[in-house]
Order: C-alpha cells, then structure tokens, then sequence
C-alpha cells in the first residue's frame, strides 16, 4: 500500500492536474508559504452560487506539497463551499493522525495519511488546503436580485 501511495505522489507531482494561474478570470486567489521548506503556493479558485467551478494552482516546493496541490484541486473541483470546507478539515485530520477516515476523501487524498509520521512534512501536505480554505472563507457569494 505504501508503494501505491508514493507513486500516487510521484505521479501527482510530475504530472500535477489544474497548474498554472488563469489571470483572465475572476477569482479568489492565496499566496501562502512554508519558510521551513521554501515551499510557495498560489491557489486560485472560482465560485458561482458556493460552488467551486475551477481550481488552479501555482507554486514550487517539495513533491509532497506540490502533489498535495495537485490532489486537492481535482479534489475539491465541483464542490459546494460547505462539502469543500468539510473535506478540507478531514484531510487535517488525517494528516493529524485521526484514525476515522472520511468518505469525503478520495483515494487520492489517502496517499497522505503517511504524512502524519514525519511532522516536518505536515506544512507541506497542508499548504494548498490551507490557502484555498482561506480563499472559500473570503467569499461572500453572490447576491440574488
């Protein structure tokens, strides 16, 4: 299962799905950072009606947190801001080492449950969760009428 695992990874991070910003579309976009590692993410994302309708991301840093990027944007694509938060908070979860896993999380995702015996390497699984969480909790949504 481990070799699975890190090839999802590998795969993830050679190979990463929704890279490279779209400056020509209205968007939330976060620019977060792990000093620890030198890890630089860019996660932007579009909402109509609390659904997300695209997710793209841009960054460098180690195969773990750009893997992480790419596993989460075709993740949460096409989710509700509600589904999306709660899917974000059990992959914290997973990375914490919660033994209960989530049906929110896609086999994809499970690839970072190994995470959670290297603590240095949590920021970076972490990274582009944290900023597209924080880019949904800045939306306001759109206002009827």
């Amino acid at each position: 299962m481990k070799d699975l695992y890190r090839q999802i990874i590998m795969d993830h991070y050679k190979y990463p799905k929704n890279k490279g910003l779209n400056p020509n579309k209205e968007s939330i976009i976060v620019h977060l950072n792990n000093p620890s590692c030198g890890d630089e993410i860019s996660v932007q994302i579009n909402l109509k009606s609390d659904i997300i309708t695209d997710i793209r991301h841009s960054g460098t840093g180690c195969s773990i947190c750009c893997a992480s990027a790419s596993v989460m944007s075709s993740t949460l694509k096409n989710l509700d801001k509600k589904t999306s938060i709660e899917t974000i908070r059990d992959f914290y979860g997973m990375i914490r080492g919660d033994q209960k896993i989530s049906e929110l999380l896609n086999y994809e995702s499970l690839a970072f449950k190994g995470v959670t015996n290297f603590p240095a390497r949590i920021k970076c699984a972490t990274l582009a969760w944290k900023a597209i969480e924080k880019g949904i909790n800045s939306h306001k949504g759109e206002k009827n009428g």
